[in-house]
């Protein structure tokens, strides 16, 4: 028997707001008795420039999670604390590798409740951080929303949590599409499926215009030396300072280090959504595609372990459990190969594809203008100051001093590549990249292999008036996919690194 069509009110999920929650945010906690924590974060900014958050923390009573009653309530505690976490961690000198009872205690309760780790997730700093200024105007709509709660008061960094927040928002009628779909591929109605298909490239097309806007207010140098820092996790983060992780002091006696990534947007439902529909599979990052699926010979199962899988840890319970639900019904690229004679679903099917490479691929493009480029400013100018003046502070913008020279990566001695850590505490651009190449493996027409897999060459690249490219920095093309081209001053330059991530997918 055919798996059932999943539900999207079992899972919690809202027909027209998708992942995001069906009811607005609360903008504060109803019972008085949590106000000592809506205090603390409406002063963040203050706390931290000042820093007094680790004092005012450790004075603060633990308390109770007994009067948080409804989920929009849990949700609300929930990002308060993951905020005051992060910059109890991350606001000092040096990082701090225990977080106190007061925060410790009610948060590993309400993450227990919530089903979702207790550190500052996409769910804590976008989907449940955010507030309509307009009642009456939609919520993908940049112009009319607002973050809750930021580490920095910056406009940048209400910027860029606000566009993942559209682009939910945006890409939420998607959902119930395309299980429309699923079920209209069962009825063997092509027709439907072509339709559905033909509204989801038009829905991915508007979200590439959405990420495109991350440039009008989050300047690059801004996020990289003050907003990243703060949203790093505690795995694989001994360069920024936690070689161990962080204790979250609950009061056992029996205490160890947690490790946990940071914020990714790896962690967003909405685009693992995309793939498992589409049926494109994604393999651990550097293994390279099977022999038996080079030569046609049907694709291999989606593996059991890579970093998508791992990410699916960090959303919220229902959602992970819905996205796997999807994962045992969907149909749609079996759908299409078995009727390739039909070419306006094949075509509508490819240019589906396209357009998810096409997000990725500008995703890339941002990764590499809000991260390789100001590494490289932050390595530069700690070649220029003294030895104290580079070790002031550490965190995971000042980790990148460690590194040598060049754009994004270099070869030492044993010809290893370093590379820079993304939030989540793993080296993300390749990771961004094979993703972004995989999204066109499933394509039906032999043209949509052509367009998708094209190299695109720079005119007078390398000439007298773009110079010569520093070497090690990593900027000649050697793929052959689409690399993500930057326009700089005097020339165009692409990226093809092992570097750290936005901190989001």
């Amino acid at each position: 028997m055919l798996p059932p069509i999943p539900v999207l009110a079992d899972y919690g999920i809202s027909p027209t707001h998708g992942f995001l929650p069906d009811v607005l945010p609360l903008t504060r906690l109803p019972d008085p008795y949590y106000n000592k924590w809506e205090a603390i974060a409406a002063n963040l900014q203050a706390l931290i420039l000042s820093k007094r958050l680790r004092g005012v923390v450790d004075r603060l009573p633990v308390l109770d999670t007994i009067g948080l009653e409804h989920d929009a309530e849990w949700r609300r505690a929930y990002s308060l604390l993951s905020f005051m976490a992060h910059g109890y961690i991350w606001s000092g000198d040096s990082p701090s590798d225990r977080l106190p009872p007061s925060i410790a205690v009610p948060l590993l309760k309400i993450s227990e409740h919530l089903e979702v780790p207790p550190v500052a997730t996409y769910a804590a700093v976008c989907l449940w951080n955010f507030k309509p200024l307009f009642m009456d105007e939609d919520i993908d709509n940049l112009e009319n929303l607002a973050t809750l709660s930021t580490f920095t008061g910056a406009i940048d960094e209400s910027w860029f949590y606000l566009v993942s927040v559209a682009m939910e928002a945006r890409g939420a009628p998607i959902i119930p599409l395309m299980l429309t779909a699923i079920a209209a591929a069962r009825e063997d109605d092509a027709a439907t499926v072509t339709r559905c298909l033909h509204t989801f490239a038009e829905r991915l097309d508007d979200l590439t215009t959405l990420l495109q806007r991350m440039h009008e207010s989050c300047d690059p140098k801004i996020f990289y030396d003050r907003i990243r820092p703060f949203l790093a996790g505690s795995k694989n983060m001994a360069d920024a300072g936690l070689p161990h992780g962080v204790i979250y002091e609950d009061g056992s006696g029996k205490e160890e280090y947690r490790q946990y990534s940071g914020g990714s947007n790896a962690q967003s439902s909405l685009i693992q959504f995309f793939d498992i529909v589409l049926g494109i599979e994604h393999r651990p990052t550097g293994e390279k595609r099977g022999r038996s699926q080079e030569q046609g010979e049907g694709h291999a199962p989606a593996p059991k372990h890579n970093f998508l899988l791992e990410m699916r840890k960090y959303m919220p319970g229902p959602h992970a459990r819905f996205l796997n639900h999807v994962q045992s019904a969907a149909n749609i690229r079996e759908f299409v190969e078995e009727h390739r004679d039909d070419r306006p679903l094949c075509i509508a099917y490819d240019a589906c594809l396209a357009m998810l490479r096409a997000l990725r691929d500008k995703h890339i493009a941002i990764v590499t203008r809000y991260i390789v480029l100001p590494s490289k400013e932050v390595r530069t100018r700690s070649r220029s100051r003294s030895p104290e003046a580079v070790r002031r502070k550490v965190n995971l913008a000042t980790a990148s001093r460690q590194q040598p020279p060049g754009i994004a990566l270099d070869t030492r001695g044993d010809g290893k590549k370093d590379s820079l850590k993304g939030t989540g505490g793993t080296a993300l651009i390749s990771f961004l990249k094979q993703a972004r190449d995989e999204t066109g493996e499933p394509a039906v027409e032999a043209w949509a292999h052509r367009f998708m897999s094209r190299v695109i060459r720079t005119e007078g690249q390398g000439d007298f008036f773009a110079g010569k490219p520093e070497e090690g920095a990593g900027l000649q093309v050697a793929s052959q996919a689409e690399e993500a081209v930057i326009p700089g001053l005097a020339a165009s330059w692409t990226v093809d690194d092992d570097v750290g991530g936005i901190c989001y997918y």
